[in-house]
């Protein structure tokens, strides 16, 4: 009688897989096999075929099967976008206070200027009642800082201490010529008149980004450049401006062409001004003309 076999024996039972030639049966290949050797394989071949379309499913392909996919890239794009409103929303009311502090540069008002840092600055402190005490303790100090400036130990005058930095840079010449009206705060002249000859170029003192380059009714033809440290060179009633706003320039760079334009002109040149943290300067006290 044949003896029956198990699936022990149906497992480890080995066979040969032999390869032969069709016309003269020469052996060409021969693999050795058991069945639970084929079902291992046939598992882990599964196994790695499942867990590769898986991670597919979930990368490569998710833009095609998944539909939440496409969600989460909206709302992705939808917060990177929120975030740039933001920080638009943000530079825009800087861009609205620095163009209200131009507007007054143009129109010679310094009297109510405010630096915006300074008035969050000032917004921050908490305000104090003043006492009898410190009423006493300020015009002592008041005394002393008079008396102070007016002995010989004052060498050194505070304007030449805060525009020392300004002393030590080097400015180009926006222009060569005769100084025809010069730096008058009396009359309301804050700035200088070049004369030159006509379609002469002028030139940027210093790097910096234009910020206004536009026409005005009194003035003509205007171009502002902002350099470091809070500086703005105005240049007015030029004939043609060459640079525009938002444009970074530097030092000796042409940005427009002597003219005439404006109401408040009676020729052709070039009216310069500087201004320091809202403040009118002496061109002549820093630029060789």
């Amino acid at each position: 009688m044949k003896p029956k076999k198990t699936l022990s024996n149906w497992l480890t039972t080995r066979y040969q897989l032999i390869i032969r030639n069709e016309e003269n049966f020469a052996e060409k290949t021969s693999l050795g096999f058991t069945y639970s050797k084929v079902i291992l394989f046939s598992v882990i071949l599964f196994t790695g075929l499942f867990i590769m379309s898986l991670f597919m499913s979930k990368t490569i392909l998710a833009k095609w099967f998944d539909p939440k996919h496409e969600q989460m890239v909206l709302n992705q794009q939808l917060f990177e976008l929120a975030q740039k409103v933001d920080s638009l929303a943000l530079e825009i009311d800087r861009k609205d206070q620095f163009i209200a502090n131009f507007q007054r540069v143009l129109s010679g008002d310094t009297a109510n200027f405010k630096d915006p840092a300074e008035a969050l600055r000032n917004e921050s402190q908490p305000l104090t009642k003043p006492t009898a005490a410190n009423l006493s303790a300020s015009a002592i100090d008041s005394t002393f800082r008079r008396e102070f400036e007016q002995s010989d130990l004052s060498v050194t005058p505070l304007t030449n201490v805060k525009y020392r930095e300004l002393q030590e840079t080097f400015f180009y010449s926006p222009l060569t010529g005769y100084i025809s009206d010069t730096y008058n705060v009396a009359k309301g002249h804050l700035g200088v008149d070049i004369v030159a000859k006509a379609n002469e170029p002028v030139k940027c003192i210093a790097g910096g980004t234009v910020i206004f380059s536009s026409w005005t009714q009194d003035s003509g033809y205007v171009i502002m450049v902002q350099h470091r440290g809070n500086l703005i060179s105005v240049y007015k009633h030029n004939a043609q401006l060459l640079k525009k706003v938002g444009t970074f320039v530097n030092g000796g760079e042409i940005v427009s062409i002597v003219g005439n334009s404006g109401e408040l002109t009676n020729g052709p040149h070039l009216h310069f001004e500087l201004w320091y943290n809202g403040n009118s300067l002496n061109p002549e006290e820093f630029v060789t003309f």
